[in-house]
């Protein structure tokens, strides 16, 4: 099974149906046995997401830097809890840590990890799966920029595709599913 790495918002302002997406999100991790990699943060969509998986049974490792530990914003339920000294660090970690990437909306800091393990996937530096689950279109000028790039020529063509957009949470599972199972099969055939 996965260990899903979900990239989202912390903030404290948003809707609360984005709180509730990041809960659903954690029960279904939990429900399908994967564990998930946060983080670690214990407010906003970061610490749902946390909170789910673990009420679900499911397991979580939370990663965070040093800095947002003071800030007392930390999940130090997390049963794996790892302090970074930094967020280069902190990024690395979860990124060794995970099996698959699921965006939920966020804000800069979830656009930023996106966008890092999107482009990474797109220059064959991992095959890890990389979804983005948007129900109510807040990636869409994303979206449309990359779109726009790539008719420019400053993203190739074929970059956009190593990306999986879904609107439900169990068409993101599905996905992440679907191309675990693509992504390690030469590796289980001994390649």
């Amino acid at each position: 099974m996965p260990t899903v790495c979900v990239f989202c918002a912390s903030s404290l302002t948003i809707d609360q149906r984005y709180l509730d997406l990041a809960r659903r999100v954690g029960e279904a991790i939990a429900a399908r046995g994967w564990d998930l990699v946060s983080g670690a943060g214990s407010i906003s969509m970061m610490g749902e997401v946390g909170r789910a998986v673990r009420a679900g049974g499911g397991h979580t490792i939370g990663v965070i830097p040093d800095a947002l530990v003071a800030l007392e914003v930390a999940d130090h339920d997390s049963d794996e809890f790892i302090v970074t000294r930094d967020m280069r660090q902190r990024k690395g970690i979860m990124d060794e840590r995970s099996d698959a990437f699921l965006a939920l909306p966020g804000g800069i800091g979830t656009l930023e990890e996106l966008v890092e393990v999107w482009t990474a996937r797109s220059l064959n530096m991992h095959h890890k799966p990389v979804v983005v689950l948007d129900p109510w279109g807040d990636y869409a000028l994303l979206h449309e920029l990359l779109a726009h790039w790539e008719r420019r020529g400053f993203v190739r063509s074929g970059a956009t595709d190593h990306v999986h957009w879904a609107t439900d949470i169990e068409a993101a599972l599905d996905e992440i599913s679907r191309a675990w199972s693509v992504a390690r099969s030469p590796l289980e055939r001994g390649e």
